[in-house]
């Protein structure tokens, strides 16, 4: 009897030609019996499921259980009420996969490119003789740069620049190098440079360096080595035949050095005359020698190992001479030729820009793109472009499809001698109107071989021009000193051999009052402090709420935090003797800046009559002068004092780039919308 009952409460699963299995098991791993000889299944067969008794339920009459056979399993997934959710979710979830990954595809499609490192903030070019000295021997050096990292980042500097520290025969430790893979001792050691870059770096900061391809000096051992034709050094510079008599060189022609008279130098060694664009202790490099134009790049790829991000190519344009020796024309025809000793005398269309240097300039580019593959690695490229008409200067930033620097450097405006507005909107307009679609600006007001802003506008122009650089698009680079109105010094009281003029804008910078304002602990600097440091230096503008320095510092803020101000349109509303005014705005940003900057005596403006649609009352966001900051003002009668700027701030619907009348004087660098729902920026604008 408990046998019949056992079997009627359990369910019986009978396989012909297989084996049964009555429940659950641990172990499927179950050997098979060889068939009996006799039997009728000689292979195996396709199982069906039938009941072990008449009197047992049907498959139908099952519910699922742990452990069920795969026959039941099987049975039960496909019945429609658990067929139809699988199928549901499956859909769903292939559905999901489509629109994120369509979503993704478009968000990147629409995007505008980021801006890389050197686009999102300020660069800050240090002279490094002149900016702390470590070792009191009265020499700025490498160690007191990395001293005063912490300073630089209170700026909200992205980039330090610092000019040439190689090894140099001239006292000004510039342009002459010996060996371009060496410190200059009064620097100090390649470990100390290692140890800057791996601190820059550790800042979150950018480093890029001068690299001079031009020349060397004649002291570098290609030189010597050229003088006495040794191997393949002896085509490494500019070599002709010229008559050397009686102490008396006739030159191959007129040529002049930048310096003045003749760009040829006899040398008795080799007995011919070699090149030299500038000095005669800094012979030219003759770059239509392919093995010379690849020392260059090996020199590159040195600095670059080092952890370099970038280099700024000085004196690029001089790179080339015309294969001919052909006289230059004069300016002044009637000028005797004798009397022609002055560069400024000739027109130099046989030694600079000549075709085939641009081509060597992209051969650098392509150097550095081979060190830019790394995520967050982009190594950058500048040049100089001092004296080149505008034309030419924008040529540096290569063609459509073919990249050459990421900007040439713009000091247009460190050549500004007297305060006017119509000279700075001339500046603005002229670069903005000439920069090839998607070339980035840049803006600089000083540099080592111009006086300094206090010295050519006078010292209430600072903050103006600080200002400017800083609401206007593009990058913004500062010397260093220009953050707190340092000015040239007087005197130099120095036996130097180089242009006593070009030192007077590389004093020591000046930290504190006390003495050598805070620039060496030595006896002596290389150069006298300016006169006026015991007022103007960091330590006390730092605690001043209205000082150069804490604008300064206002503005860099406002520009890495505004997106206005970082990829915004810029729009010009007027410009006379007196009055600068721009806009900087976006779309999808109902906000604009309004710039207003008075280059002239204290004048009344009204803004109304420029922009029909401004509010009567507007934010003033900064302020040069620090008291009227966060006030309003009425734009029907605004009054500014004398170098008083203004960043104003108001709402509107309708920025001024998407009406007709100021279509025509509005520019964008990299043009993007701002999504608010979505909180990111789009380039479908």
């Amino acid at each position: 009897m408990a046998e019949q009952k056992s079997k009627r409460d359990s369910v019986g699963m009978g396989r012909k030609g297989c084996w049964t299995n009555n429940g659950f098991v641990q172990n499927e791993d179950i050997l098979e019996k060889d068939p009996d000889p006799g039997s009728r299944v000689d292979s195996p067969q396709h199982c069906t499921v039938g009941t072990l008794g008449p009197g047992e339920p049907d498959l139908k009459d099952i519910q699922p259980y742990a452990g069920m056979p795969k026959e039941v399993l099987f049975h039960f997934s496909g019945q429609a009420r658990y067929r139809v959710p699988r199928e549901v979710l499956f859909w769903l979830t292939v559905a999901s996969v489509i629109v994120l990954t369509g979503t993704t595809i478009a968000i990147i499609t629409i995007s505008p490119k980021c801006l890389d490192w050197w686009q999102e903030g300020p660069m800050y070019q240090i002279y490094p003789r002149s900016f702390k000295d470590s070792d009191k021997d009265g020499n700025g050096d490498l160690k007191g740069i990395q001293d005063k990292l912490d300073y630089i980042t209170t700026l909200n500097i992205k980039t330090i620049w610092i000019t040439s520290f190689y090894k140099s025969s001239l006292k000004d430790f510039r342009h002459g190098i010996v060996d371009f893979r060496e410190i200059d001792p009064i620097f100090g050691t390649m470990k100390d440079f290692e140890n800057l870059v791996a601190a820059i770096h550790d800042k979150g900061l950018k480093l890029i360096i001068d690299i001079i391809p031009n020349h060397t000096s004649d002291k570098h051992a290609w030189f010597q080595w050229s003088r006495t034709q040794t191997g393949k050094y002896t085509d490494y510079y500019i070599w002709q035949n010229c008559s050397h008599e009686n102490g008396i060189t006739t030159p191959p022609n007129n040529w002049l050095s930048v310096y003045g008279n003749s760009s040829w130098h006899f040398d008795e060694l080799r007995n011919q005359c070699y090149f030299h664009q500038f000095t005669k202790e800094q012979p030219d490099l003759n770059f239509r020698n392919p093995d010379v134009q690849e020392e260059i790049k090996e020199i590159l790829q040195f600095w670059l190992a080092k952890g370099v991000d970038g280099f700024s190519f000085e004196a690029v344009k001089f790179l080339l001479e015309a294969k001919h020796l052909r006289d230059e024309a004069q300016v002044d025809k009637t000028q005797i030729p004798d009397t022609v000793t002055r560069y400024s005398e000739l027109y130099h269309d046989f030694t600079t820009t000549q075709v085939g240097m641009h081509d060597i300039v992209r051969s650098f580019r392509q150097t550095m793109d081979q060190h830019s593959r790394e995520p967050g690695r982009y190594r950058f490229m500048g040049t100089e472009a001092y004296g080149d008409s505008i034309d030419r200067t924008m040529m540096y930033y290569g063609l459509p499809f073919i990249q050459e620097a990421d900007f040439p450097f713009n000091n247009y405006l460190t050549g500004l001698e007297s305060p006017s507005g119509n000279n700075v909107f001339e500046v603005i307009t002229s670069w903005m109107k000439h920069i090839p679609e998607g070339k980035w600006p840049n803006w600089m007001i000083g540099g080592p071989d111009s006086a300094r802003l206090t010295s050519r506008l006078g010292k209430e122009y600072v903050n103006i021009m600080n200002m400017l650089v800083f609401t206007l698009p593009g990058t913004p680079i500062t010397y260093y000193g220009e953050e707190i109105g340092m000015g040239n010094i007087f005197t130099t009281n120095l036996n130097e051999s180089y242009n006593v003029d070009a030192l007077l804008s590389k004093s020591p910078m000046q930290w504190d009052n006390s003495s050598n304002a805070g620039f060496s602990e030595g006896s002596h600097t290389w150069l006298p402090i300016g006169t006026d440091y015991y007022t103007v230096n960091v330590d006390v503008q730092k605690t001043q709420p209205r000082s150069a320095l804490t604008l300064y510092q206002e503005l860099s803020l406002l520009h890495a935090n505004e997106l206005l101000l970082s990829r915004g349109w810029f729009c010009y509303l007027r410009t006379d003797s007196q009055f600068v005014v721009y806009t900087r705005e976006m779309d999808g940003i109902d906000r604009v800046f309004l710039v207003v900057l008075n280059f002239g005596e204290t004048s009344r403006l009204n803004l109304e009559e420029m922009i029909s649609s401004i509010p009567t009352k507007v934010r003033i966001r900064l302020s040069t002068n620090s008291a009227n900051k966060g006030s309003e003002v009425d734009t029907q009668a605004i009054t500014l004092g004398k170098a008083e700027g203004l960043i104003l701030e108001y709402d509107t619907k309708t920025p001024l780039h998407h009406q007709t009348d100021f279509r025509d004087r509005c520019f964008v660098s990299n043009r993007a919308c701002y999504s608010s729902v979505l909180n990111i920026l789009s380039s479908l604008c």
